[in-house]
C-alpha cells in the first residue's frame, strides 16, 4: 500500500474519532448547562427565601467566579467598578483624603497635597462623624466614600472628631478632580543623589518621575534611587512608559504569555535619561507593575536593584464590561521580563481562595536563591527567575528589639487610640520645633497620660522599656507636621538600612557599570542589617 493511501485510510478512519470526541464534548457542555438551568429553577421556585431574577443571577455568577480560586479574578457590581477605576486611574472628584476604618468611625489616614482637604484644615487622624447632615457612626469606608464623592464644585460639609478638641469641627468643602499624586515630594539625599519613592502607578506616574529627574538633576543630581518598596502596582502602560524614560526606544519590556497568546510590548520613546546611574529599591510590598520596571532595568543592567525579593504578582488581568454595568476583571495571561523569567510567584490558597502566605520569602539566603532557575542580563549578569523580582543587592531591612515588639503586641488592640494621641501632642509641637529637633521625653509622658484617660491601660514598664519605638514615631510625626515629608525621610534614614546601603553604593561610582562593580565585589546576600536593641 502507497504512502498517500494510507494516510487517507488514516484520515478516513480518524474523522468519525473527532467527530465522536467532539459529540461527547458537546453532550458534555449541554448537560453541563441543563444541570446549571435545573439549579437555578429550583432556588429561584423553590428556595426557602424568594430571590429575585437579578440577585439569582448574580449569585451564580459570583460562585462560579469564586471556584475559580483565583484571588485576582473579581466579578464587580457598577459601584465596585467605578471604584475600582477610580483606584486604578488615580483620579476622582471630591475633596482629597485617603480613608480607613478605625472602631466606629472612618478615619483621615492621609491628606493629598493641594486638595481641598489640605486647604480647609483635615488632619490624618481625624474621625468622620457627620457628612452634610448624615451621621456616619458605624459607615464602612465606601459608604462614607459614597457621600464624600460627587460632581466637580458642589459643596459639602464634613463634622470631624479631632483627639483633643471638645467640639466635633465643622468644615466645608467644593468638591474637585483630584488628582492623587504618584510621586510625593522628591529630593537630594546628598550633593550628588536624587531621591524619587514612587507610590503607585496611576494616571500621571511617568510624568511625576519625569518632572523629579528634571528638577532633580538641575539641583545636583548625578544619579537617582528610585524607590518602589511596597508600591502594589497600578496602570500598565505606565510602567512601560516610566521604563522607557531610561531605556532607549526598540526594546522589549515585557511579554504576556496567554491561552494561545504572545505579546511583546517594546518602548516607543527615545529615553529621558539613558546614562544616569539608577539604583531601584524593592521589597515583599512591591508588586505588579513595580515589578515590571524593576525586571526590565535589571535585565538590560539599567539599574542595580536593592533590598528584598519582590512579591512576585504576574498575572494579566483583563477586564470586560457585561450587561448592567456589571465588570468582569479576569486572568488571562502572565507576564515575562525581558530576558524570559515569570514574574509571578505560585503560592498555595486557602479554601477562599486567599494566600496562605501573606507575603514570599523575601528573606533569601544564599542556598535559595541558588536553587532558583538562572537568567542572564544583556550584559551577562546572573538574574533569577522562578517568580518575583530578586534584588542584585539583598539587604534586609532593620528589625525591631524584643522590647518594641512587646510594646506593639500591647498596642495592638489599642492602636487607633495610640495613633490618634500621639499624633494630637505632636500636633501641639508645631511652630515650637526647629528642624534639627530632638524627642522630649515628657511628649512620650503625655501621649501615656492621654492613653490612661481614654482607658487604655498599658503596663508602665512595658511602656518605657518600648520608649525608643514610641519615640521614632513622635519623631516622624512632628516631622511631618511641622516640616514636610522630605525631613520625615531625611530623618529616617538612621533606620532605613536599604536606603543607607544604597547611598554608599551611589557614592562610589560614576557610572552604572560602576555599581554594577561595587555590587559584584561583596556578598550577594550582605545584610547590613543594624539590629536595634
Amino acid at each position: 500500500m502507497t504512502r498517500i493511501r494510507k494516510a487517507a485510510l488514516a484520515s478516513i478512519v480518524l474523522v468519525p474519532l473527532l467527530a465522536s470526541g467532539f459529540a461527547l464534548q458537546a453532550r458534555s457542555t449541554r448537560g453541563g448547562a441543563q444541570l446549571l438551568d435545573q439549579v437555578l429553577t429550583f432556588v429561584a421556585l423553590r428556595y426557602v427565601d424568594t430571590l429575585d431574577a437579578q440577585q439569582l443571577y448574580e449569585k451564580a455568577a459570583r460562585g462560579l467566579v469564586n471556584e475559580l480560586k483565583d484571588p485576582y479574578t473579581e466579578l464587580f457590581t457598577p459601584k465596585q467598578l467605578e471604584e475600582f477605576s477610580r483606584n486604578t486611574n488615580g483620579r476622582y472628584a471630591g475633596i482629597g483624603m485617603e480613608i480607613v476604618k478605625v472602631g466606629d468611625y472612618v478615619t483621615v489616614n492621609k491628606v493629598f497635597p493641594g486638595s481641598p482637604a489640605e486647604q480647609g484644615g483635615v488632619l490624618e487622624g481625624d474621625k468622620i462623624a457627620v457628612v452634610d447632615t448624615t451621621s456616619a457612626r458605624g459607615f464602612n469606608t465606601q459608604q462614607v466614600q459614597n457621600k464624600l464623592l460627587g460632581p466637580i464644585g458642589t459643596p459639602v460639609t464634613v463634622q470631624f472628631l479631632r483627639v483633643g478638641v471638645a467640639q466635633p469641627v465643622k468644615l466645608s468643602f467644593k468638591r474637585a478632580e483630584i488628582h492623587v499624586p504618584a510621586v510625593r515630594y522628591s529630593m537630594m539625599l546628598d550633593e550628588r543623589t536624587g531621591y524619587i519613592p514612587l507610590e503607585r502607578f496611576s494616571e500621571q506616574t511617568t510624568e511625576d518621575i519625569a518632572n523629579a529627574v528634571m528638577a532633580l538633576s538641575k539641583r545636583g543630581a548625578k544619579g537617582f534611587i528610585i524607590d518602589l518598596r511596597g508600591n502594589p502596582g497600578g496602570i500598565l502602560e505606565e510602567a512601560f512608559s516610566m521604563s522607557n524614560l531610561f531605556l532607549p526606544r526598540g526594546k522589549e519590556l515585557l511579554s504576556v504569555r496567554g491561552r494561545g497568546e504572545f505579546q511583546k510590548f517594546v518602548s516607543q520613546q527615545d529615553p529621558l535619561a539613558p546614562d544616569v546611574p539608577l539604583t531601584v529599591l524593592v521589597d515583599g510590598g512591591s508588586a505588579s507593575a513595580s515589578e515590571i520596571v524593576a525586571g526590565a532595568l535589571q535585565d538590560y543592567d539599567r539599574a542595580l536593584v536593592l533590598g528584598t525579593t519582590s512579591f512576585g504578582k504576574g498575572l494579566v488581568q483583563s477586564v470586560y464590561n457585561l450587561d448592567g454595568g456589571y465588570a468582569l476583571k479576569i486572568t488571562t495571561g502572565k507576564w515575562y521580563t525581558p530576558s524570559g523569567r515569570s514574574i509571578q510567584k505560585e503560592r498555595k490558597l486557602n479554601a477562599d481562595g486567599q494566600f496562605l502566605e501573606v507575603l514570599p520569602d523575601s528573606m533569601e539566603t544564599d542556598s535559595v536563591r541558588k536553587a532558583r532557575p538562572v537568567f542572564k542580563s544583556a550584559a551577562g549578569r546572573t538574574v533569577y527567575g522562578g517568580g518575583a523580582i530578586t534584588p542584585d543587592i539583598i539587604v534586609q531591612p532593620d528589625t525591631l528589639s524584643t522590647a518594641e515588639q512587646v510594646l506593639r503586641r500591647a498596642l495592638l488592640p489599642h492602636y487607633a487610640k495610640y495613633q490618634a494621641h500621639a499624633a494630637a501632642v505632636a500636633e501641639l509641637q508645631k511652630g515650637k520645633v526647629k528642624p534639627d529637633f530632638v524627642v522630649d521625653p515628657a511628649w512620650r509622658d503625655e501621649v501615656y497620660r492621654r492613653l490612661q484617660a481614654d482607658t487604655v491601660k498599658i503596663d508602665k514598664a512595658v511602656w518605657d522599656a518600648g520608649a525608643s519605638d514610641i519615640d521614632r514615631f513622635l519623631e516622624d510625626r512632628v516631622a511631618k507636621i511641622a516640616f514636610g515629608d522630605t525631613l520625615v525621610r531625611r530623618r529616617n534614614l538612621k533606620d532605613d538600612n536599604q536606603l543607607r546601603r544604597a547611598m554608599e553604593i551611589m557614592r562610589k561610582g560614576t557610572t552604572q557599570k560602576d555599581l554594577f562593580t561595587v555590587a559584584a565585589s561583596e556578598p550577594a546576600s550582605k545584610p547590613g542589617v543594624a539590629r536595634r536593641n
